[in-house]
Parts: structure tokens; C-alpha cells; sequence
């Protein structure tokens, strides 16, 4: 021991005589080091991403990706709120719903699908655990325990398939480890809002591990029915969602069983009834968040429920990898709507019948097989290869209280197959191509009609021959891009991408005797260019892409005029083009600013497209007449789409003796954005914000925090929708919620 110590002072004398003899002095060694140090407490995390079914770095991909995960996560969702939380808070990303929790709907780069059946079909997919959640029920599984969030834009029609011409929003929970890991999160909030959230896993022998995810979210009804007079009317849901995973894993075979489920009793979104007034965009006086002027409709009220089972194989095979995904899901319910708004609020002709409509998802059955052979070697060449196959059926029943209940059934049955390769042509530049060849077949068929309704007792109705439909389409998608590393810190990268939307059936007219409609395939061609890049010391990233598609065959949904039809039409052409900005900078060790903004300008084009408008003759249309009571939509942005998204986002700590105390706040805001396909002056937004902040303390030696957080801060009232019938209906965002959450790990 006393020779070690000689040894380390003779270093240490050596050392001061070296840097005397340059000039140097111990203290500048030292400046140095403490420089470095604070340098390396700058630096931002790596994000891994597997936008391309291999776990890469974010920085190495060449697509537009944003992602969320951690603390950030976590805060959006704070309040109870569903998957529709993570609109406007990335650029470029957008969802809304008039089903309330149950159904969202969501748009990349301006593009998205408004159809409200409980059929639609959306070009942006939703991918929960490597699993395709099609019916637009599987995508409002509530999201918790997800270890991160992928905002994939642009058509991914390659690697995914059809229904990705907008791009891809996938979720990964987190996974069961041999360490033992468990948390449990509680929250108390506005309006009866209480929260609880655990999970627990670890090793069960030493190859397998398993992990338990529980969730159960509850808001008091608070919303008054001004009507009957009755208080605490609607409003409120209650929420239970679980998650069990086993992991078993060696050196050269692991296979994950994912079972979860969940129940919703929750209640549809609150049409309100003339809360605008003709010429104007703002709501009127005749608006109150925490009233209704409900007749009929049982409080609004929705169940769903739905399950489902997957199993991921993975095989190492002489330097392949060799992946199976097989997955089940399950759903079905209800919901209720009085899409007129209710009895009597302001001006307009009165209703005293009401419009309720009641439609009912029946034992939805969804399989999906994935396999997929994949390179796994530090050659020069990486390739996988794969095929997917998909089925799907289900009923839709509508209930409307004058025409009775009618209902549908869809089949969809699809196939493919794919492959993609990516070839390094230097240390710095590599080139990715991939062609997939997708099969899709739809079905439609009437069951039942008009049962117990007014309509057909009086003679107003009548049972129609409607004979089933059947569709097919095969197409083709590619793509071609290449990223070039300027430095081991920053890269250009341009891509040229194809994807299709399958043909798509709707058939809820058929409920008050109108056809039901059918859209061919719609084809998009996409080019974009980006440049990612790690800046000052890796303490900044910064992100952005430039972009342009042209859409064929642009599938539509013409919703609204008197009879509040839903009828599916496709537009010769559809443009968007626009570009998107991330970025992260940790401006000091206790300082980390983000956020982002994105630009789209999108066009419908076809001269000869006509939609009808204003179903209440209470609307300003601005578009061009035929004469007939349609006008012309050539030259419209896409409905549901806004031009802008601003999202800022900052978290600053003091440090404490046991831990830290931290503030955190993000902002997001909303361009204009037309609501429909026709344009009008009050069916339009522009210049929606939502806040929210955090207040928290983080203990470090006990791993707990506790925090003070509210979204919506400012309660803000945000007209989200609108529906187009009888009156100047529409809907609005979540009201402010404040609370405080407790959190607890265990390690």
C-alpha cells in the first residue's frame, strides 16, 4: 500500500514538472476537466427507433421521425387522457374524435380520413407492439407503460403495407427484463379525476421473465343537462386497461407473449347544439363547457371492450434473424350520440324529436401473421425479407330512432409480401431500396333492416335489395432513398417513397335507405429530403425535412347536408407539401429546451367534384355553387388539416440534497384548419393553443416523485368539430384539469 501511494505522488509530481515545463499550470488541467465533464452532462440521450423493423439510431434513419418517451410521455397524459393527447404536440401530427375516447382519428402531413363510422378506414396506421390496429376501436387502446412513441411520417407502404399513405404512429410498452422492476403512479385531479397505474416484472427462472401492466382511470360526470335540469349529467368515464407479457430469452431463440385487454365506460363526444353563429368561426354565447340541452340519448354514453393475444419469435440463424409476429384482437360495443346537439339552445329551429343515433361494433376479429428474415452481420450489405397476411370481420349496427336499426357486416382479407435492402456504398453514404406487392379483398353485406322502426311502420321506408359487395385491388409499393453522413455528426439524407390505401366500403346510409358507396384505391407518390445533425458538443439536435406528395384517387368522405349522409368519393388528385422541424437543446446541465413546427399546405384537385354543404341552410359556404344546392370543392385544403403546429416545450431543476425540484411546461399550438371538405366562414379554426405545467420533486435516494401538474392551464375552449345537420353543432376539447400524482419505483 505505501509503495502504491509513492507510485501515485511520483505521477502526480511528474505530472505538475510536464506542465510547468509547457507552461502549464495543475489548476488549467483541471479547468480542462471540469469543462469536459460539463460537456458530458450536456449531451443528449441517443434515441433508438425501429422505423424500419431494426433498431437504429433516429439520427441514422432517412425518414422524418419524431418520438416520445420518458417524462415527457408521461406529462401529456397526466390527466387521464386518451391516445387524442398527442395531437398537436408534434409537428406535423394531429388526431381528433366525435366518438370520444373511443375512435380517433389522425392525420400526418395534413393527411387523415374524417369518416365517423365505426368502418373507416385511415391512412395513418397505428402500430401497438409490432402489431397493425386497424379497426379505428383497437386504436384507442389507452397507452400505459410504453416505453416510447414513433411519429413515423410520410407513406410507408414498403415495410408496413397499405394504409400507411400518411405515415405511422407506433407505440412499444415496456418490456420484461431479469432485473426486477416495478412502479406504481396515483393521481387526483379536477372533476373526480383519479388515476392509478402500476407494473411489475423481473426474472422468473433464469431465461424467462414477465411483466404486469394495470391501469384504471376514472372522471366524475360534470356536465349539466340544461334540458331536464338534471346536474352531473355526462361527461365522466371509467377506464380499466391491463397488460401481461413473458419473455423468454437465450443466446439464439427469445419468444414474447403479449396479453391485454381492455373496458371503457366512457361516454361520445358532446355535440353541442348552435354554438356558432352564421358568419363567425368563434363560439357564442350560447356556449357552456359544463352544460348540455339534451331531450334523448342516455346520458351519451359508450362501452367498448376489447382483447387481444400476440406472439413474437425470434430465431438466430447463421448470422439471419428470423421473426414471426402472430396476433389476435378482439372488440366490441356501443355508443351514443345526439348529433344535433340536443333540445333548444339559441337560435335555429327547434327539435323537440332530437337526432339520436346508436351504433354498435359486433364481435370485431382481428388476425395478423408477420414473418420476417432479416441480415444481422457487419456487412457491407443489410436485407430483410417478408410476408404479412391479414383478416378481418365484423358487424356495424345503427340505430336512429326513426328509421330503426340496421346492420352491416365488412370482411377484409389481405396479403403480401416485401423486401428491402440497404447497401453501404462508403463509411459515409449508404442507399436503402424496398418493393412490397400487396393483395387486399373487401366484402360487404345487409343483414338486418329497419327494425323496430317508426319509419317503416307509417310507410316511410322500406326494405331495400341491396346485393353484398365485393372489391379486390394488387398494387405495388417501393422506395428509394440514401443518407449521407457530412460528419460522424450530421447527415443529408432524400427519399422517394410510393404507398396505397386499399379500397374501402361504407355502408352506413344504408341505415336511411341510401346505397352504400365504395372508393377505389388511392396511390400516393412522396419526396422528401432532410438533414439531421447533433450539434454543439452533441448538447443540440436538430432535425428537419422538406417534403411534397401527390395523392391519386384520393379517398374522401362526403359527411353532412340535410341528411347527414356519409357517402365515400374519390378526387382525381390531392398535393400537400410542406416541411417539419424537431429540436432538443440542453442549454445548460439543469436547462433542456424542445419543440418543433411544421408547415403543410395541402390541395384537392378536381374541377368537377361537387359535395353538398350547410345542411342547415344556417352556414356560409364560400365556395363556389352549381346551382343545386352542391358547390364545388377543386382547390380546398383537406378537411382536418392544419396548416401549422407550433409545440415548445421546457424542463429546468434545482438541484436538492436528496434529489431535484423541476419545472416543466409545453405549449402547442394550432394554424388554420378547415373542417369539412367545402369551405365556409364558421366551419374553420385557427389559432388553437393548449399549455400544459409541471411542478415536481424528484427523491433520488427513494426513487419517488411527486409532482403538481395541469393541462390545459389556461382552459382553453378549442372547437375541435363540427357536425353539419340540423343546426350549427359542434364539439370542443378537454376542459382544464389540475392535480397532483404520486409515483414510486422499485427496484
Amino acid at each position: 500500500m505505501k509503495t502504491c501511494k509513492k507510485s501515485v505522488l511520483a505521477l502526480s509530481i511528474q505530472a505538475s514538472l510536464l506542465a510547468a515545463a509547457m507552461g502549464l499550470s495543475p489548476a488549467l488541467f483541471a479547468q480542462e476537466s471540469d469543462k469536459d465533464q460539463a460537456a458530458e452532462e450536456t449531451k443528449l440521450e441517443r434515441i433508438m427507433v425501429t422505423a424500419q423493423k431494426r433498431v437504429q439510431s433516429t439520427q441514422e434513419v432517412p425518414i422524418s421521425i419524431a418520438t416520445l418517451s420518458g417524462e415527457k410521455f408521461d406529462a401529456l397524459f397526466a390527466g387521464g387522457e386518451d391516445i387524442q393527447a398527442l395531437s398537436g404536440k408534434i409537428p406535423g401530427l394531429y388526431a381528433e374524435s366525435s366518438n370520444g375516447r373511443a375512435a380517433p382519428r389522425f392525420y400526418i402531413r395534413g393527411l387523415g380520413n374524417t369518416d365517423f363510422d365505426l368502418a373507416a378506414s385511415q391512412p395513418v396506421s397505428v402500430i401497438m407492439d409490432d402489431v397493425v390496429m386497424e379497426n379505428v376501436i383497437l386504436k384507442s387502446f389507452p397507452l400505459f407503460d410504453v416505453a416510447q412513441a414513433e411519429v413515423i411520417r410520410g407513406p410507408q407502404g414498403t415495410l408496413f403495407g397499405r394504409n400507411t399513405t400518411a405515415g405511422i404512429v407506433k407505440f412499444s410498452s415496456v418490456k420484461p427484463t431479469q432485473d426486477f422492476e416495478a412502479y406504481t403512479k396515483a393521481t387526483v385531479g379536477s372533476f373526480g379525476t383519479i388515476n392509478v397505474e402500476g407494473a411489475a416484472g423481473g426474472g422468473l427462472t433464469d431465461e424467462l421473465s414477465a411483466r404486469i401492466s394495470l391501469m384504471n382511470q376514472n372522471r366524475d360526470d360534470y356536465v349539466d343537462n340544461g334540458f331536464t335540469g338534471e346536474k352531473d349529467f355526462t361527461g365522466g368515464h371509467d377506464e380499466k386497461a391491463g397488460r401481461l407479457q413473458f419473455l423468454y430469452d437465450t443466446d439464439d431463440f427469445s419468444a414474447l407473449l403479449n396479453v391485454h385487454g381492455r373496458k371503457l365506460d366512457g361516454t361520445s363526444s358532446l355535440f353541442r347544439r348552435n354554438i356558432l353563429t352564421p358568419g363567425s368561426n368563434e363560439l357564442n354565447d350560447n356556449y357552456d363547457r359544463d352544460t348540455v340541452y339534451y331531450d334523448q340519448g342516455d346520458g351519451n354514453f359508450q362501452k367498448y371492450d376489447n382483447s387481444g393475444a400476440s406472439l413474437t419469435l425470434e430465431f438466430d440463424i447463421d448470422g439471419m434473424t428470423f421473426t414471426s409476429v402472430t396476433a389476435q384482437e378482439n372488440a366490441d360495443g356501443k355508443g351514443v350520440g345526439d348529433i344535433d346537439g340536443g333540445n333548444t339552445a339559441g337560435p335555429g329551429p327547434s327539435d323537440p324529436s332530437g337526432a339520436i343515433t346508436e351504433d354498435q361494433l359486433n364481435d370485431l376479429e382481428q388476425f395478423t401473421q408477420e414473418f420476417r428474415l432479416a441480415s444481422d452481420t457487419n456487412e457491407a450489405l443489410e436485407w430483410q425479407v417478408g410476408a404479412f397476411y391479414f383478416d378481418s370481420s365484423f358487424g356495424v349496427t345503427s340505430i336512429d330512432g326513426f328509421f330503426g336499426a340496421t346492420t352491416v357486416y365488412h370482411g377484409n382479407e389481405s396479403w403480401a409480401v416485401f423486401g428491402q435492402s440497404t447497401y453501404n456504398l462508403t463509411d459515409r453514404w449508404d442507399i436503402t431500396g424496398g418493393i412490397r406487392y400487396t393483395y387486399d379483398e373487401k366484402t360487404f353485406s345487409v343483414g338486418q333492416q329497419n327494425v323496430d322502426g317508426f319509419a317503416l311502420t307509417i310507410g316511410a321506408a322500406s326494405i331495400q335489395d341491396y346485393a353484398p359487395i365485393k372489391v379486390d385491388d394488387g398494387q405495388v409499393s417501393w422506395e428509394l432513398s440514401s443518407n449521407y453522413r457530412l460528419t460522424d455528426k450530421s447527415s443529408l439524407y432524400g427519399r422517394l417513397a410510393s404507398g396505397f390505401r386499399a379500397q374501402s366500403i361504407q355502408g352506413r346510409d344504408v341505415a336511411f335507405e341510401a346505397p352504400p358507396s365504395v372508393a377505389d384505391s388511392e396511390t400516393i407518390t412522396s419526396v422528401e429530403f432532410g438533414a439531421k445533425s447533433d450539434l454543439l458538443d452533441d448538447s443540440l439536435r436538430l432535425n428537419g425535412a422538406l417534403f411534397y406528395y401527390n395523392i391519386d384517387d384520393i379517398q374522401l368522405s362526403a359527411i353532412g347536408g340535410a341528411t347527414q349522409g356519409n357517402q365515400l368519393i374519390n378526387a382525381d388528385k390531392g398535393t400537400g407539401y410542406g416541411f417539419e422541424v424537431d429540436a432538443e437543446w440542453r442549454a445548460t446541465q439543469n436547462l433542456v429546451l424542445g419543440g418543433g413546427f411544421s408547415y403543410n399546405k395541402t390541395e384537392l384537385k378536381d374541377q368537377n367534384l361537387l359535395v353538398a354543404p350547410c345542411g342547415s341552410d344556417m352556414c356560409t359556404p364560400t365556395n363556389p355553387s352549381n346551382g343545386s344546392g352542391l358547390v364545388f370543392i377543386d382547390g380546398n385544403p383537406f378537411p382536418q388539416a392544419p396548416e401549422t403546429i407550433l409545440t415548445v416545450n421546457a424542463r429546468y431543476d434545482i438541484p436538492v440534497s436528496t434529489g431535484e425540484i423541476y419545472f416543466y411546461g409545453d405549449v402547442a399550438r394550432q394554424g388554420k384548419t378547415n373542417l369539412f371538405l367545402y369551405e365556409s366562414m364558421e366551419y374553420n379554426t385557427d389559432g388553437n393553443f393548449e399549455a400544459g405545467l409541471r411542478i415536481g420533486y424528484l427523491n433520488f435516494d427513494n426513487d419517488y416523485e411527486v409532482a403538481l401538474f395541469g393541462r390545459n392551464i389556461t382552459d382553453e375552449d378549442n372547437l375541435k368539430g363540427a357536425i353539419d345537420f340540423a343546426n350549427l353543432t359542434g364539439f370542443v376539447n378537454e376542459p382544464r384539469i389540475i392535480g397532483v400524482e404520486f409515483k414510486k419505483n422499485f427496484f
